[in-house]
């Protein structure tokens, strides 16, 4: 009996010895062809700018393309949901936003943002979004679209790439923060159809990415009311922070990431952060993400972890508040 055990147990222990040296056998030869980073939302969008402008360097380095697959739909849940179930061997990325953790507290998911995805490390936050309303809605400021959305509750309208998404949670948060304002949103599968209906008057108002509301606003396309960031863009710098205009303590970012499939080996998760982090810091990225109104962020993949966690509760502490329920 104690033989057969015996035995057992040494057959067990070759098993995990080989399977770790086949890991390691497999990290070392990583990669050997193209890696498919897949982004959740149509393309044009601050995913597909990041993931180009990284992947670029990283295809330098490892001599293998990141293909961009964008797979949009249901606010980011369709493109993530096929990163879930791809193989964990490394060739298939997710490259979202922070709506990854705000996704779960408005809809139900067909998957689990925390255990069938492994965390790599965020790559990059805004500098804050900007508030941008049309030129025919008679504001000029933050406090005035406050009064006016508390004269007419629900007579104004936002756009959103989703609800749950980093535009809704933004806005929901600033109608909180100002008292309790009721608009009404419109939902896009991305954000450039957004700002195209922003700009023709079809909507009334959103928050918009730094490098999709600059050029807008300086053509007089929109009217740049507020920026929620701790300070002023340098690029807008008349605009004021929403915690000027009134708002007090108003601050709201979005950080943008990369996650393979659960179970990925940690070999390749630490290969691939180590080579994102050179990839982000490199002067050329740097120089190209301030002018996109971008910052550097990096974390460890378990510090990545956290932070997806710690999002996760409190936006469905904000969720609460708001009354929703996921759907």
């Amino acid at each position: 009996m104690h033989t057969l055990l015996f035995r057992a147990t040494i057959a067990a222990c070759l098993t995990w010895a080989l399977n770790a040296h086949a890991q390691q056998r497999a990290a070392s030869e990583y990669p050997s062809r193209p890696i498919r980073l897949i982004v959740p939302f149509v393309a044009g969008g601050p995913m597909d700018v990041i993931g180009r402008l990284v992947g670029q360097k990283v295809t330098a380095v490892w001599g293998q393309n990141f293909v961009i697959d964008n797979r949009a739909g249901a606010g980011g849940i369709i493109g993530t949901e096929a990163v879930a179930k791809a193989p964990p061997d490394g060739y298939t990325v997710l490259h979202t936003s922070s709506s990854h953790s705000q996704l779960p507290a408005f809809n139900k998911l067909p998957y689990d943002p925390v255990r069938d995805f492994t965390p790599v490390t965020t790559a990059t936050r805004t500098i804050g979004y900007v508030l941008a309303v049309h030129p025919s809605i008679p504001v000029t400021s933050v406090k005035e679209l406050i009064a006016m959305a508390k004269q007419s509750p629900d007579r104004l309208n936002y756009g959103n790439t989703g609800v749950g998404g980093v535009l809704y949670v933004g806005m929901e948060l600033l109608n909180a923060a100002a008292g309790g304002l009721k608009m009404q949103t419109v939902q896009y599968k991305g954000i450039g159809q957004m700002v195209t209906d922003l700009a023709g008057g079809h909507i009334d108002l959103a928050f918009l990415t730094a490098s999709n509301a600059v050029g807008m606003a300086r053509s007089g396309k929109v009217r740049a009311i507020g920026i929620s960031g701790a300070q002023r863009w340098k690029q807008l710098p008349n605009v004021p922070t929403i915690d000027e205009a009134g708002v007090k303590g108003f601050e709201y970012y979005a950080w943008f990431g990369f996650w393979y499939p659960a179970n990925t080996p940690a070999d390749i998760v630490n290969k691939f952060h180590g080579e994102l982090s050179k990839a982000v810091t490199a002067p050329d990225v740097l120089a190209r993400f301030d002018e996109l109104g971008f910052e550097p962020y990096i974390l460890k993949p378990d510090e990545f972890g956290k932070l997806i966690q710690t999002d996760i509760d409190v936006t469905r502490k904000i969720a609460a508040k708001l009354g929703v329920k996921p759907q």
